[in-house]
């Protein structure tokens, strides 16, 4: 019974990623045309997303510092999600603004912000992504179903990468891959494609 189990979220996960692969094709293709144009332009991506989302966003922040599966240059990233001293920080400040006010202060024009969040409801990512219009940046963001309250936020200029799923964990499986493809997708834009050996 529990194998079962086990052998349905296998099946269920591969199902899913088969099903959005061509779904999501064009809109990872998008957000990795806009993560290019703002690092070979000098500018950062800023990246934030609460819970299991934060997790993704710093290790997305670190595949753009440390590389990904080839040697390649640093690119310029910072998960928003790192500072604890800034997530924490009380004094009367809005805590659904905790990442709307770094991205104020360091985000410029030209810049992307990765915004991940499962539900799309968020009222910090909102408030990331407003701040975010407010500096003329490039939003990318990753959800789950139909984008929730983030998806009328995405101007022209933004990509939204929605995964077609309801339930939270599929979502997080897909944007895990999703994160891979975007960071695999600069690498062969900056790089040439190749084979990466197993």
């Amino acid at each position: 019974m529990l194998e079962q189990r086990i052998q349905q979220h296998f099946i269920d996960s591969a199902d899913l990623k088969y099903q959005a692969a061509q779904a999501l094709g064009a809109p990872i293709a998008a957000a990795v045309q806009a993560v290019l144009a703002c690092v070979t332009s000098g500018g950062k991506v800023l990246a934030c997303g609460n819970g299991p989302s934060a997790a993704e966003a710093l290790q997305f922040a670190s595949f753009c510092v440390a590389g990904f599966e080839r040697d390649r240059p640093e690119l310029a990233a910072l998960a928003l999600t790192s500072d604890s001293t800034l997530l924490t920080a009380g004094g009367g400040h809005d805590v659904a603004q905790q990442f709307a006010r770094q991205v104020r202060a360091l985000g410029q024009a030209g810049d992307v912000l990765l915004a991940l969040s499962i539900t799309g409801n968020d009222a910090n990512v909102i408030a990331a992504i407003e701040a975010a219009h407010e500096r003329d940046m490039t939003v990318v963001i990753l959800t789950g179903r139909t984008g929730g309250k983030l998806a009328p936020l995405v101007r022209e200029t933004d990509v939204l990468i929605s995964v077609p799923h309801d339930r939270a964990a599929r979502v997080r499986e897909v944007h895990a891959l999703v994160l891979h493809c975007l960071c695999d997708g600069v690498d062969a834009q900056l790089l040439g494609e190749q084979e990466i050996p197993l």
